[in-house]
């Protein structure tokens, strides 16, 4: 009987089978032409003035033509003196650095479209780095297929360690699903740090951000667009468009970040994604209830063994082929552990969600500590 369980991962499978299949028919773009595209370049910023240096000295690399872009920092109310690091920052003349007329990331990205005019305007974050060809790729892009929304490649910093290996795998996990769903026209996830759209396409559905939940600019958009009879979504494949990011730096900010995307997930509009982490989350409790009764049951051992190994076989053909394209293939030797810490790290997330003041509580604490610790 317990042998019927096995029913609940045959969703899981099934999604991201078809995203595999998806991901296999992705091939590189190559542009065809020379861009003539004026390009606004927005960075929502709170307290990053550190991160911000090494986003504006690769932007000061990139062989796009100065001319035809410009970079708008929008200062989400920060406490640190990120307006005087910009100010000694004199490689481009159309830097500039604004104040964010309300509050939060969906506020000040708001304020940063409605105070430029580029034809195409991409988004990105103060902590990342892209490669030389950045806007020139995304540009080229644009120029070719005019699309309404284009979704990039975003990747994170590669650091040693299994912590930091592990946040990579599961993050090229989520850029598999990102490129997949894309690459057959039903996107449900992209990501803010690497986001390109039209101006017009934004301020239209600006209004669709749920600004009463803090994150999620990235989500909403998506699918308020996807809404939209007509519109174009496409996903840019090309090592050229990457965006790299960085890993959280320890377990309670790792989870807290996650904490934030799922919570979104009530608040979607669109069934797909929603169908999605309902199967991953149904499969993941399931692999931790077959667990638990393995300890007391012995017999439950062999479905335990099978559900580990159905779940697997799915995650490996998507992080074999997303490893592969963006030259991270070393990484699958960590696949095995990081499949059996994976289970214990969904848990541990779920709890936090359902007791967050006691988390909360024990992170403040956490944060004391450090905090005393650095003054003694």
């Amino acid at each position: 009987m317990q042998w019927l369980l096995l029913v609940v991962i045959i969703p899981y499978i099934y999604y991201l089978l078809k995203v595999y299949v998806s991901l296999s028919g992705i091939k590189p773009w190559i542009p065809s032409s020379e861009p003539n595209v004026n390009v606004s370049l927005i960075v929502p910023c709170r307290n990053n003035a550190n991160e911000i240096l090494h986003l504006l000295a690769a932007l000061a690399e990139q062989d796009y033509n100065k001319d035809l872009f410009e970079i708008v920092v929008v200062d989400d109310n920060s406490t640190d003196d990120i307006a005087e690091v910009i100010s000694h920052f004199d490689c481009f003349d159309s830097l500039r650095l604004i104040k964010n007329s309300g509050q939060g990331k969906k506020e000040a990205l708001l304020t940063g479209v409605k105070a430029v005019s580029g034809d195409l305007i991409i988004t990105t974050d103060a902590d990342c780095t892209p490669g030389a060809g950045w806007i020139r790729t995304v540009a080229s892009f644009y120029f070719d297929n005019k699309p309404d929304l284009i979704i990039c490649p975003v990747t994170l910093e590669s650091k040693p360690g299994f912590f930091q290996r592990f946040q990579e795998l599961e993050f090229l996990s989520l850029q598999g699903v990102t490129a997949g769903t894309a690459a057959a026209g039903r996107p449900v996830m992209c990501n803010g740090s690497n986001l390109a759209f039209k101006r017009s396409v934004f301020l239209e559905h600006s209004v669709n951000l749920r600004y009463d939940i803090p994150s999620g600019d990235d989500i909403f958009l998506l699918q308020s667009i996807i809404k939209k009879a007509g519109t174009k979504i496409r996903w840019l494949e090309s090592d050229r468009a990457l965006m790299t990011t960085s890993p959280c730096n320890d377990l309670p900010s790792f989870i807290r970040q996650r904490k934030r995307w799922i919570s979104k997930a009530p608040s979607y509009s669109e069934k797909l994604p929603v169908v999605m982490a309902l199967s991953t989350l149904a499969t993941t409790l399931l692999q931790v209830s077959l667990l638990f009764a393995a300890v007391f049951i012995p017999e439950v051992i062999p479905v335990l063994l099978a559900s580990f190994i159905m779940k697997s076989i799915p995650d490996y053909l998507i992080l074999k082929n997303t490893t592969k394209r963006y030259g991270s293939i070393y990484l699958m030797k960590w696949f095995l552990p990081a499949q059996i810490v994976y289970p214990f790290y969904v848990t541990t997330v779920l709890i936090s969600l359902a007791f967050p003041l006691t988390m909360s509580k024990s992170a403040n604490k956490t944060h004391k500590k450090r905090e005393e610790n650095r003054i003694n």
